[in-house]
């Protein structure tokens, strides 16, 4: 009877540790992925000396051994200052938060005033290879109007770090030497009908470049019609990331890829796939000054011109779903200037 009781108890821990065992295997084998697979957007302030404010996009990992490319995104002007949620208005942090898979850790700074500082840029770009598993023979720089310029001054002063570039409307602004941008894959498109920054800057820097010499490895595209602002839809497009991921430092010969189609018009269906209204990573924002302003760690915005729902809530890091639950709103709700909206 002893013997049987002995038994009985042995089976019972057994079965204790088998269940035990059973939930350790399932948290091992889809929680942990799941972490260890989670995209973030980090805001970083303060965290490089003689840089910038930015944003870091961290993808999706296959294994901690696997390197990633990065994106440098350089905005334009309409987004300079100190509130670093502006740069989430548009551009490649916008794409990815609307769905649009870029396998590449993304960093997008933010210019306070003034031209963009190479040399603050490569500080960045450093910090953050120094920390990430990032392929330093991937690194990408593409930026718009302003951030243009930015680009063309980064590349033209570092041309050894860039694997390929593309600058949209943009010029050569303070750069002194034109001929390190003839070593690098580099795109420039410039409409036609820009009235903020004419083409005459982007083909002054184009000017330039030929006076260096061999020119093979430069795309330049006019496009006639196109005005300034829809550029920036190049980048929500998967072509332009499929570009610039095409080419490498390690590459046997530099070579500029010619057979990734775009055009003025593919710019229709630039938005194709992506969810207006949707976040596809989890934004990290330790700071409780959130940019030292009143209205942003307030429980109430007051809308302002130009707000709109979707913007709102990049602003606060909350969702379109959520200001619409709190203040009995829909999703095409028209909102007015001076209206309350609850955050929180």
């Amino acid at each position: 009877m002893e013997a049987q009781q002995h038994r009985l108890i042995k089976f019972f821990i057994f079965a204790q540790i088998f269940l035990i065992m059973k939930k350790v295997l399932l948290f091992l084998f889809f929680v942990l992925p799941f972490v260890a697979t989670s995209q973030n957007l980090i805001a970083m302030r303060d965290s490089v000396e003689n840089g910038y404010r930015f944003w870091l996009y961290e993808p999706k990992a296959d294994s901690i051994e696997t390197q990633k490319p990065l994106v440098i995104f350089l905005h334009g002007q309409a987004l300079y200052g100190t509130n670093l949620y502006k740069v989430t208005r548009y551009g490649t942090i916008d794409a990815l938060e609307k769905g649009r898979t870029i396998d590449a850790f993304v960093i997008a700074p933010q210019n306070p005033e003034g031209p963009w500082n190479p040399e603050k840029i490569l500080n960045v770009v450093n910090w953050t290879t120094a920390r990430y598993n990032i392929d330093t023979s991937r690194i990408y720089v593409l930026g718009m109007s302003s951030g243009g310029y930015g680009t063309i001054n980064f590349v033209g002063n570092y041309p050894e770090k860039v694997a390929a570039a593309m600058a949209l409307c943009g010029g050569g602004g303070k750069l002194q030497e034109y001929c390190g941008l003839n070593t690098v894959p580099l795109w420039i498109i410039h409409g036609t009908s820009d009235t903020r920054v004419p083409v005459s800057q982007s083909q002054n820097v184009v000017n330039k470049m030929i006076q260096c010499g061999d020119t093979s490895l430069l795309i330049f595209d006019k496009w006639k019609g196109v005005n300034h602002k829809i550029l920036a839809r190049l980048f929500y497009m998967p072509e332009t990331y499929q570009w610039l991921f095409s080419h490498t430092l390690t590459d046997s010969v530099r070579f500029v890829n010619r057979t990734v189609d775009i055009n003025k018009n593919s710019l229709t269906d630039a938005y194709k796939g992506l969810t207006a209204d949707s976040t596809y990573f989890t934004l990290i924002d330790n700071s409780k000054t959130l940019d030292n302003s009143a209205d942003l760690i307030t429980d109430v915005h007051t809308v302002k011109q130009g707000d709109c729902l979707s913007a709102i809530a990049r602003k606060y890091g909350t969702s379109v779903s959520k200001l619409c639950e709190l203040n009995r709103l829909t999703t095409t709700s028209i909102l007015r200037i001076g209206q309350k909206i609850r955050i929180r």
